[in-house]
């Protein structure tokens, strides 16, 4: 299961950030060696940023790994029904990927305990999380991270973090590279 910040956490607000491809690249690095040792689904529930990214990022790597499978499990029917448009249109994107999807509790938003109830179930239907959070930015991901470390407490349960720090050696590593290649020129 992937989970991680909205896109105003990070003070995203346009499609073209440049920190979208730097978390998708670290996202993509994970997952390539999660697949590589057995990994066979992603869970995300669907939610705008880092959820998003990553359903995009499971597709990429199809290409490579075509037998990784995408589930799309959201809390409640029509999550996006208050979404602005460009959030609307990954969500339906997402859907179009998705090898199955499922509202676990088969009606529209009504109370804040349909995410609890959805974090429950994602938690007893995977093997570990991977989040992108980083303990001195709070943000949504501490719910979610906190509750698996407490699940993982009482049973086998991976929880994994790509930190801030990670993404800043990912950042310079893009950068390294694209001064490489200018200098080539």
């Amino acid at each position: 299961m992937i989970t991680g910040y909205k896109p105003h956490e990070l003070g995203i607000f346009d499609a073209n950030h440049p920190g979208i491809n730097i978390i998708k690249k670290a996202l993509s690095d994970r997952l390539q060696g999660l697949v590589e040792n057995g990994l066979e689904w992603v869970i995300i529930s669907g939610q705008p940023g880092c959820e998003t990214w990553a359903g995009q990022v499971v597709d990429e790597l199809r290409n490579t790994y075509p037998s990784l499978q995408l589930a799309l499990i959201t809390p409640f029917l029509e999550q996006d029904k208050n979404w602005n448009d460009m959030k609307k249109q990954d969500y339906e994107e997402l859907q179009l990927m998705a090898d199955y999807q499922v509202s676990l509790t088969k009606r529209p938003y009504e109370a804040p305990w349909q995410f609890i109830e959805r974090d429950k179930f994602l938690l007893r239907n995977s093997d570990g999380l991977l989040v992108v959070y980083d303990e001195e930015n709070d943000g949504s991901p501490k719910f979610m991270k906190r509750m698996a470390e407490k699940f993982a407490e009482k049973q086998p349960y991976e929880v994994l973090t790509i930190s801030a720090d990670d993404l800043q050696l990912i950042a310079e590593d893009i950068q390294r590279a694209e001064q490489e290649t200018f200098m080539d020129f």
